[in-house]
C-alpha cells in the first residue's frame, strides 16, 4: 500500500534552473524524482516545501513522496538513491508521515541564510559573496528590523507571478558573524538570517540588495520604509547572485 514519506535532501544549486520541474532544463525535483523511480522500479512523484530559484542552493529541503511500501530503515534507500544523484544532490533520510502530511503546506516557517565575506576568500567558489570592506552591517541591520513589521512584500517579489497574496509574516531578519566554519569550506564572515511563514520568489535576494543599499549609504533608513510601503518591485534594490543563497532550515508542527 502506498504510504507517505518525507524525504531530507541538500543540494548545490548552480548545476539546475531551480527545484521545479521545467521543459528543457534540469531542475531538483526531477533528479529526485528519476533516482526515486529508478531504484523503486515504480513512477515517483515529489513535491518540495518550496521552489528554489536557479543557482540557490539548499543545506535543508523537505520533500514529500508516496512510496509503494513504508520504509521504517531507509539505510538502503538512502544509500541507492545517493549512488544515482550525483554529487551535487544528497538524501539524508526518508522517513514514512501521517498519510495527509505536505512538504508544502504544512510547513510553518523557513529559513534562508546569505553569506557575505569582505576579506578575500578563494574557497567561497561563489557560495559567499565579496561584500566592500566599506560596508555597515549595523545600518543594515537597523533597516532589517522594518521586515519584522511589514506584511505586504511586494517591494521584494518579482513581477507577474501567480500568488494570490504578498503578504509574509517575517520573525527573524539580521546580519550576524558566522560562526567558525559554519556551511563553507572557506568560513564566510557575515550571515543573513531571515525566518518567515513564507517567501515570494526572489524576495531574500531582493530584500538583501536593498539592504546593501543601506549599508553603502546609498538609501536611508527612511528610505528604506518608503520602500517597503510603495509596494513596487523597481523602487527595490537590484537582486543579489543567487549562489550564496542558501535554503537553511523548515519547521512544521510536528516531529519530523
Amino acid at each position: 500500500m502506498p504510504t507517505r514519506h518525507f524525504i531530507n535532501l541538500a543540494y548545490l544549486g548552480a548545476p539546475f534552473h531551480g527545484w521545479q520541474t521545467q521543459p528543457n532544463a534540469a531542475s531538483v525535483q526531477e533528479t529526485v524524482e528519476r533516482a526515486l523511480s529508478t531504484v523503486l522500479r515504480t513512477p515517483v512523484a515529489v513535491t518540495g516545501a518550496g521552489r528554489t530559484d536557479a543557482g540557490v542552493n539548499a543545506s535543508m529541503m523537505i520533500a514529500h513522496a508516496d512510496l509503494p511500501e513504508r520504509i521504517d530503515d531507509d539505510s538502503r534507500l538512502v544509500r541507492a538513491l545517493n549512488s544515482i544523484l550525483g554529487p551535487s544532490v544528497a538524501v539524508r533520510w526518508v522517513h514514512p508521515v501521517h498519510a495527509d502530511a505536505h512538504a508544502r503546506f504544512d510547513a510553518t516557517s523557513r529559513t534562508y541564510h546569505y553569506y557575505a565575506h569582505c576579506n578575500r576568500n578563494p574557497f567561497a567558489g561563489g557560495l559567499s559573496w565579496q561584500a566592500p570592506a566599506t560596508l555597515d552591517f549595523e545600518l543594515m541591520n537597523e533597516a532589517a528590523a522594518e521586515l519584522l513589521v511589514t506584511t505586504d512584500f511586494t517591494s521584494f517579489s518579482k513581477l507577474h507571478t501567480d500568488v494570490k497574496t504578498n503578504n509574509c509574516r517575517v520573525t527573524e531578519a539580521r546580519w550576524r558573524r558566522a560562526l567558525t566554519g559554519e556551511e563553507l569550506p572557506g568560513a564566510p564572515e557575515w550571515v543573513f538570517e531571515i525566518t518567515a511563514d513564507r517567501f515570494l520568489r526572489n524576495m531574500v535576494r531582493a530584500v538583501v540588495g536593498t539592504l546593501v543599499d543601506v549599508g553603502r549609504g546609498k538609501v536611508s533608513i527612511e528610505a528604506f520604509r518608503e520602500i517597503i510601503e510603495r509596494r513596487d518591485r523597481c523602487a527595490a534594490g537590484t537582486s543579489m547572485p543567487g549562489t550564496p543563497l542558501f535554503l537553511h532550515n523548515i519547521t512544521y508542527p510536528y516531529p519530523i
